[in-house]
This record gives structure tokens, sequence and C-alpha cells, in this order.
């Protein structure tokens, strides 16, 4: 159990890896789904910008957001993606004993210390695929996040598993914004009312390819949904972004979210085939969602030979519970795999690993 704010970058997302790297760059870094937006959703969002002059007004895409999961609208709040609803956690709930999960998502933690909180890590551990020991986490935190399926372990953990965190006092975040990722989402807890201090956190970025536009929404009781939105600025999910929301809910984009899952599942298992053609590498073989995390000696240097190569592979020091030996790689279609897997053979030799 560690307490203390160190050595790593909780500021480092995956982008930062291709931001400034020019054209050419193929990104394994980011897990935004290739080929998206597709030209339906575009069109969506182009409709509604001659309502621009208007001020937002979301009571549809609330409504069609709480009628995907079976829920009343009073346990929906629509955020300028995820990581906005991670900063009104950290300011609008009263957790004086927060705890993460880690290795996951850093953006909870830093909204946490931003918030001058001072919080506990529980490190889930390579040697037993990353997996979740509810017992691990202290019978005092009174605020506990993490991820489902986790990033960058890509590990799913069964959602009763999740459930026995909860317990009275306390509220428990599950970040799910991969798992309309996972084909049939057969852990999720999104929709789920019988969890006390449950809020699942979902995002329509990753899917489908919104990460410019930034939408994502809460799932909670009635009671946190109202703190959390009285933390929120007015009017913060503009018209495009609502006009998304509303689109990506509704049975036929649901359907082609399920086929790209699937798609995905296929592509992923591709992918950790060939790495388990390299003596050198690791993966997490449990991995669930749209990227894998792998293991070798001087990754670091594998990871900048790459880019010399044409690939931008996300670094794995900057997570709590990992080190440098570690990089996420996002899945992609078959024909970029190859070329990728490629590309590690080249690297791996021309380092010397």
């Amino acid at each position: 159990m560690s307490t203390r704010a160190d050595s790593h970058d909780l500021r480092h997302h995956g982008d930062a890896e291709v931001r400034d790297a020019g054209a050419g760059l193929i990104d394994l870094a980011v897990n935004v789904r290739t080929g998206t937006p597709p030209a339906w959703l575009r069109e969506r969002i182009a409709a509604s910008l001659t309502g621009l002059a208007a001020y937002p007004d979301g009571r549809a895409a609330r409504a069609a957001v709480a009628a995907r999961h079976g829920l009343p609208v009073e346990r929906v709040l629509l955020t300028a993606g995820a990581a906005e609803a991670f900063v009104l956690l950290a300011r609008a709930l009263p957790a004086r004993r927060p705890v993460i999960v880690h290795p996951q998502f850093t953006e909870p933690e830093a909204a946490l210390r931003d918030a001058g909180r001072e919080v506990r890590r529980v490190l889930l551990h390579a040697w037993d695929g990353f997996r979740l020991d509810p017992g691990a986490v202290p019978d005092d935190a009174d605020l506990v996040v993490l991820g489902n399926p986790t990033n960058p372990t890509s590990v799913l953990h069964p959602a009763e598993t999740l459930a026995k965190l909860a317990r009275p006092g306390r509220t428990l975040v599950v970040d799910e914004a991969f798992m309309d990722a996972v084909p049939g989402e057969p852990e999720a807890l999104a929709g789920r009312t019988d969890v006390p201090g449950l809020v699942v956190l979902r995002s329509l970025t990753k899917t489908w390819g919104l990460a410019g536009l930034r939408i994502g929404y809460v799932l909670a009781e009635p009671g946190t949904v109202a703190a959390l939105e009285r933390a929120q600025p007015l009017w913060p999910v503009s018209t495009p972004a609502l006009a998304a929301a509303e689109a990506c809910v509704t049975p036929e984009a649901l359907a082609e979210a399920e086929r790209a899952a699937c798609r995905m599942a296929l592509e992923r298992a591709h992918l950790l085939a060939g790495l388990a053609e390299f003596e050198e590498v690791r993966t997490v073989e449990a991995a669930e969602g749209p990227f894998v995390l792998i293991r070798m000696e001087r990754a670091e240097a594998v990871r900048a030979r790459l880019r010399t190569l044409g690939f931008a592979a996300r670094r794995g020091d900057t997570f709590p519970g990992l080190g440098p030996q570690w990089l996420r790689i996002a899945v992609r279609d078959r024909a970029t795999t190859n070329r990728f897997l490629q590309a590690l053979d080249q690297a791996l030799t021309a380092t010397g690993t």
C-alpha cells in the first residue's frame, strides 16, 4: 500500500506518443478505434451545427442514454468525456480515504491529488495476471476506483468480484470506458441498481472515434448524480457532442459496436499469437480490451527503435505498478499487426534483446 506521489507521470497519455510525430507514424499508442467516426455519425454531428446559436439542451441525449441502460434519467449525467467525470468525483464527493487500484488509467488519481486528497494505492501484480483480490482493498476506504476492462492491463474482472467491493458508506467507481469493446459486455455493471454506492463511467470516444469531441457519461444513484451535476459548469457538453451521444446509443449503433467488438477480438487473438512467437516478449494473456500489455527487457530501447520503423507504442512506466519493461499496444487490423510484428522483430534484433 502506497500513499506518496512518486515519479510516475500521471498526466502522460498515449496521445503524447504521436502528437508531434508528423505523418507516417502508425499509432499503436492510442486506443481509439481506427476508421472512426463512421460516415453516418459524422453526418449526424454535422447536422447539429445548424443549432449552435442556441444553448445546448441535453435532455434528449440524457433520456437516450438512460433508455440504453434501462435506467431513469435521474441516474444519468452527461460529461465532456470520462476525464471530466473523474474531476467531478474528486471535487464533489467527500471522500477522505480514497483508494485507486493500479495499474490503471492515471487520471482518477491525478484528479484526486489535485483536489488535495491523499490517495492510497492497491497494486495488482503481473505474477497472478493482474487479477483483483477484493480483500486487498482496505476496509476503511470510502472511495475505490478501478477500471474494467482495465487500462493498461486489458484484464476484464468478473462483475461479481467488483460488486464485493461495495459496502455502506463507500463509493465504488468502475471505469467502463472500454466495456463496449468487449463482445456482449458480460461483466458490465452499467445498469445495475443493486450495488450500493456504485458509480459507472462510460466513454463514447474510443469505439466511435470522438476523442476530439469529448463525450461520456456517469451512471449512479440520483443523489450522487445531483452532487456531480452541481460541480459542473453550465452547459458542459456541446450540442455536437449531445447529438453524438444520442446517435451512439440507438439499437443500430449498438449493433454496429458489437460487430466491431467481435472483429477486434479476432484481431487481438492474431496479435497475441504473433507476440507469442518472440521468446523475449511476455504478454498479459487474459487481455479482453482493444489493447494488450507486453513486457520485455529494454522495452524503452525497443520503443524508440519502433518509432524509427514507423510505429508508436505506449510506454508503460507512467502507470503505477509498472516499470520501464512494459509497453501497451493497441489492437489494429491484421495487415497493420503483421507489419508491426515485422518491425518488432527488427527492433528486438537491433537492440540486442
